[in-house]
This record gives C-alpha cells, structure tokens and sequence, in this order.
C-alpha cells in the first residue's frame, strides 16, 4: 500500500454531484475507494456517479441523495453508505449553503439560522453519526470544507464568513476529543474556485480581477485544485496531522491586500 493509497475505503461526501465535492469523489475513486455521492438531487447524484463508474471505476461510487438541513436525511445517507459498502472511513463534509450575498444589516433571521444550520450543525450531525464506528475500529478521518473566508471579513458574505470560522473550530474541538481514539478530524480552506456555488464572485469581473491580482498564482481555483488535498488529508500520508486548517488559494492570504469580495 502506498501512503495515498485508499483502496477497500470507503468515503462518504456531502455536496459531491458537482464542484468542489465531485472533483473530490473522482480523485478518491481514483486512489481506489468506494465513494458515496450525495447532493439534494437524485438526478445529479446518479450523473456524477455515472461518470466516475464509467471512467475505470466500476462499483466504485454509489448515489445516497440527502438534504443536509434534515437530521432523518443524513441518517438515512449513512445508513446507505453502510449498506452498500460495510462501513465509513473517510467523511467529507462539503456540501454549504449561502443564501444571502450582502451586509450583515440586511439578512433576515431566517436567512442567518439557515445559513449556521447547513454549514455548521450539519456537519456536527453528521460527525456524530459516522464518529462511533471510526471510534470503535480506532481509524478514520474527517475533512470539512471551510474557506478563507473563515479568517477574513467581507462585506458581501459575512454570515457565510461567520459559518467558516466556526467550522475551522469544530475541527479543532474534534480533533481534541477524537484524537485519543485516532479519529483525525482536519479543514481545507478554499480561495474563490470556479464552482456554481461560488458563482456570484467570480463571475462578477470586479471581484475576479481583484482576486486574480492579489494572488501571487495569477489565477482562480479550480476544483480539482482541493481535490488533491482531500485525499491527502484521507489518506494514510496525513496518519500524524490533525485540527489543521489546509489553506488552497494560490497565496491569497499572504497578501494582505487581497479581499473576498
């Protein structure tokens, strides 16, 4: 077994029929794990799965569509991973919601709960029902997709922001608490990446062009950008790292002038 190798693992990632999530469902598929695909739609999750099967990976993935706002949803989503595949390895909490693009004056309390509820106590429902089985076999690992804009402000996404941020701090407290049981529990934080989600920034050329100059790169994120991460972060070559944060944004950070939006 090479140190990237995961095959006879099985991963479980929210928010995989497009994006950010998929490219890393194809890169696991890839180093030889089951993957489970899950998004809200059936229809998209059974196309990713479609293509990573057909791309030299027969039986390798498998579609368990769930909505991650419903606690019933994500235990019928590990309960089907089970199902298929025996077991949960890797957990891959990616899937986020934004549903306000705009100052912290004008969002509704609906819209902030909303956005907490997907992007934080989401995950931790999650966790806590894959956690007692890593627990009990003492292996596993779980990778949230945060952001940077975790450790910025913004007067666009603020609420967004405010959810990243406390991702960043579920996965330290995690990795406190699971650590003993060597459960690693790590982020990936993303710069803006040419993804549907993060449409409304890069699409608008004033954002882009700030971002793009700002970042020693040149350039925006693709999704196959944090794929490598993840399965890095999955994968017996991180078997000592954990509550780590893997910043992916092409040296933005460093730049103190750089913005996300």
């Amino acid at each position: 077994m090479t140190l990237f190798d995961l095959s006879g693992r099985t991963a479980v990632i929210t928010g995989s029929s497009r994006g950010i999530g998929r490219a890393i469902a194809e890169r696991f598929a890839e180093q030889g794990a089951n993957v489970v695909v899950s998004s809200r739609s059936r229809e998209a999750c059974q196309a990713a799965v479609d293509a990573i099967n057909g791309a030299g990976h027969p039986g390798k993935a498998i579609p368990v569509p769930a909505n991650i706002s419903s606690k019933d949803a994500l235990q019928s989503l590990v309960e089907g991973a089970r199902a298929a595949f025996g077991r949960i390895d890797i957990l891959v909490c990616n899937a986020a919601t934004n549903v306000h693009f705009g100052s912290l004056a004008g969002i509704t309390d609906g819209q902030f709960r909303k956005i907490l509820d997907n992007n934080i106590l989401s995950n931790h429902w999650l966790i806590q029902k894959v956690a007692p089985e890593m627990i009990a076999r003492r292996d596993g690992a779980i990778v949230i997709i945060s952001s940077i804009g975790g450790m910025r402000g913004s007067s666009k996404i603020g609420a967004y922001n405010i959810s990243k941020a406390a991702d960043l701090q579920l996965a330290r407290n995690l990795a406190v608490e699971l650590g003993p049981h060597n459960v690693r529990v790590n982020c990936i934080a993303p710069g803006i990446v040419r993804t549907d989600f993060a449409r409304a920034l890069w699409e608008n050329p004033q954002t882009s062009r700030a971002a793009i100059a700002s970042t020693p790169l040149g350039r925006l994120g693709e999704p196959d950008d944090i794929a490598g991460a993840a399965v890095f972060l999955g994968s017996p070559a991180a078997r000592f790292i954990t509550g780590e944060t893997i910043v992916i944004d092409g040296g933005a950070t460093i730049c103190g002038s750089g913005t996300i939006a």
